[in-house]
């Protein structure tokens, strides 16, 4: 089973059991932008999801979030960010807020002034980071990126999901804080509820110590590592950017393909839409195996999915909240 597939079906299962937010293939690093990425990430909820729903369907720029504009009187938008914020990022992130609904703005004197829709929500608590190898006899860089998990400790709990039986071998080489899961896939009986997928769970993971400082490795030499030492500041900046790449995102980040071999699952037994190839006989990467180069294809239109409008049914998401705007902001700017 690919990577991919392995991926798919389980956000999905998973997303059937929890409240949570999940996402795939976001960065997880501070200090290395980009450095790590966790294959699934799954936001627990705050009861104020409701209140961060009802502003935007989009991710809320973090420099947006922490700059002085409020829900009160409006600011010029050049004196709301930091010194350190360039004028050209604060120009786009005020742009870009305006555009997502999360800043109102009006002209005064041919100068810009914004003023926030609502006031930015505590919505999420823990962060849960998952990260999917199907095959353990096929690691890659499976041990440093978990030590990277817990020496960082940006989630708050970091799990290694596979498919391969798991051995005490397996186990010492990994961190013992990680948390490891293998993957069943079966077919739908009374014992898996209704899914393809069932959870073992072959060690529990060790909570880590996301309030307290973090070490995150950078480069790695023949008897030494550089690392960055990350403040605890630094951490919930990148806990609060995660988590709204998170919301904004989401895991149905695929195309299903325009192939008359394509018959995409139905969401009503699966939980989700996900590309299944007849002739594969599993769910494919379109964007990477489908096309004419691929001995099964077959000309077809895309089939009629809607990924959004499923992710706004089957999640705590909304597509189209009804925004917190006072007035048409959007047509102001430009008075």
């Amino acid at each position: 089973m690919s990577e991919f597939a392995f991926e798919l079906e389980l956000c999905a299962h998973l997303e059937s059991r929890h409240e949570r937010i999940f996402a795939r293939q976001l960065g997880a690093s501070v200090a290395d932008p980009g450095g790590r990425i966790l294959d699934v990430v799954g936001i627990e909820p705050t009861s104020n999801l409701e209140e961060r729903a009802a502003i935007t369907s989009e991710s809320i720029p973090d420099a947006a979030i922490e700059s002085d504009v409020g829900t009160g009187r409006a600011r010029y938008w050049k004196d709301a960010f930091d010194d350190d914020c360039h004028p050209d990022h604060a120009r786009r992130v005020t742009e870009r807020a305006c555009e997502i609904g999360f800043f109102e703005s009006e002209r005064r004197n041919g100068r810009e002034y914004v003023r926030q829709v609502a006031r930015y929500p505590e919505w999420f608590d823990r962060i849960v980071g998952i990260e999917n190898k199907p095959d353990l006899g096929r690691p890659g860089d499976l041990e440093s990126q978990l030590r990277t998990d817990v020496s960082l400790a940006l989630v708050d709990e970091a799990i290694l999901a596979t498919e391969s039986y798991v051995t005490r071998a397996h186990l010492n080489r990994i961190p013992e804080e990680v948390g490891v899961w293998r993957v069943h896939r079966e077919a739908r009986d009374e014992q898996t509820d209704g899914s393809a997928i069932r959870i073992e769970v072959v060690r529990e993971p060790t909570p880590l110590p996301v309030e307290k400082p973090g070490i995150e490795p950078l480069e790695f030499h023949p008897g030494r590592t550089d690392v960055a030492v990350v403040s605890v500041a630094a951490k919930a900046r990148a806990r609060r950017r995660l988590a709204e790449r998170a919301y904004g995102k989401g895991w149905r980040t695929y195309d299903v393909p325009a192939c008359g071999a394509c018959s995409p699952t139905d969401a009503d037994e699966r939980g989700a839409t996900l590309p299944h190839c007849v002739w594969n006989d599993r769910v494919v990467d379109a964007a990477a195996e489908c096309g004419p180069t691929c001995p099964g294809y077959e000309p077809a239109d895309a089939p009629a999915v809607d990924l959004e409008a499923e992710r706004d049914r089957q999640t705590p998401w909304r597509a189209d909240p009804t925004g917190r705007r006072r007035r048409q902001s959007g047509l102001d700017r430009f008075g």
